[in-house]
């Protein structure tokens, strides 16, 4: 405790400069860990998911707009790391941290909420801050290098869908994972701790198994992702997609099992195809889910209050607060409250 108020006791420009700093490493960390799993495809290299986008997002979510120069320079640090600097790399770096910011700005303006306990909050974190927010840093990015002649003309549309898509599926995998690590807070019950290790090793055998095999078997794990969701929410669903998102980047990276023998063209296409819809449906799931559940808990509490105001009705004592009272105050007569009491 003394240490978090020595920290805050700092003057805020130290602190200011602390955090943008921390925002910028971590972004930086991000951006190289995406550069990991690259794909060629028509001479470009893209990455099917880009994690920086969901980190910034789920920054922007948690701690406002001061993270705006933390995503600007960790940007800026991941661009001059794989090209020179010029006007594209400016280009790129301003719409990579244009788009967070819009898709902070456009899910705030919904009233989205953290938790995405509710269908509304997929959706928008899907159709706002994922697919539309999105559109800004793949049109800027590819707009500078067509510009700047490093794009050839007939390679612009597949590059800019590709880089949208990345940007994109990084919203939809990451940033849900970062809220839910961020809003962790207890250990779930006992009693899911037996059904937890077996989906872990479930997917652990099937979802290689489906990236894997030469048989086209990707559908496999979309049972595990409707399991997962129905169980544990996001807590299952979103790391059951980011597990199969990897493992078919790895696979479509060293052309096996379902994406052997396609070009390159159609290895991207597949890949994207695959990461879209088991996102999607792992994310949209698990909040269609988790808003029935917190329905039916809501009226189970209605329901029992409904019960115990009629219980004490018949009993003629007066129902709520004023039998607490009356309990905290045996003296107090005629079921009123005792002096003092609230």
């Amino acid at each position: 405790m003394a240490a978090v108020v020595g920290i805050r006791a700092w003057p805020r420009p130290v602190v200011l400069a602390l955090g943008t700093l921390l925002v910028a490493v971590c972004y930086y960390a991000a951006g190289r860990l995406g550069l990991t799993q690259q794909l060629v495809a028509e001479g470009a290299v893209v990455t099917p998911i880009w994690p920086p986008t969901g980190l910034a997002v789920t920054c922007l979510l948690l701690f406002g707009p001061a993270c705006v120069p933390g995503i600007a320079v960790g940007a800026l640090l991941v661009v001059a790391s794989i090209t020179p600097p010029g006007p594209a790399a400016i280009g790129v770096v301003a719409g990579n941290t244009a788009a967070p910011v819009c898709a902070y700005l456009m899910l705030r303006s919904v009233g989205f909420r953290t938790d995405l306990a509710r269908i509304r909050d997929g959706l928008a974190l899907v159709f706002l801050g994922a697919l539309a927010a999105m559109l800004i840093s793949s049109g800027a990015g590819v707009g500078m290098l067509a510009l700047g002649g490093k794009l050839p003309a007939g390679d612009v549309w597949f590059v800019w869908l590709a880089w949208w898509v990345g940007d994109a599926m990084g919203v939809v995998i990451v940033t849900p994972l970062l809220l839910l690590l961020y809003r962790a807070r207890r250990a779930p019950p006992r009693g899911r701790w037996g059904e937890a290790a077996v989906l872990v090793v479930a997917a652990g055998v099937l979802v290689p198994l489906a990236t894997y095999s030469r048989v086209s078997m990707l559908f496999l794990v979309y049972p595990l992702l409707i399991w997962a969701a129905l169980r544990f929410q996001l807590a299952g669903s979103m790391p059951c997609a980011l597990l199969a998102s990897v493992m078919a980047t790895v696979a479509a990276g060293d052309d096996a099992g379902s994406f052997g023998r396609l070009t390159d063209v159609e290895v991207m296409v597949k890949l994207q195809a695959f990461n879209g819809t088991m996102a999607l449906t792992a994310l949209l799931l698990s909040s269609v889910i988790s808003e029935q559940l917190h329905t039916r808990r809501s009226v189970e509490r209605a329901c029992q209050e409904l019960v115990e105001a009629l219980q004490h009705l018949s009993a003629g004592t007066p129902p709520g607060p004023h039998r607490r009272t009356e309990d905290d105050a045996p003296g107090a007569p005629g079921g009123e409250a005792a002096p003092g009491g609230s």
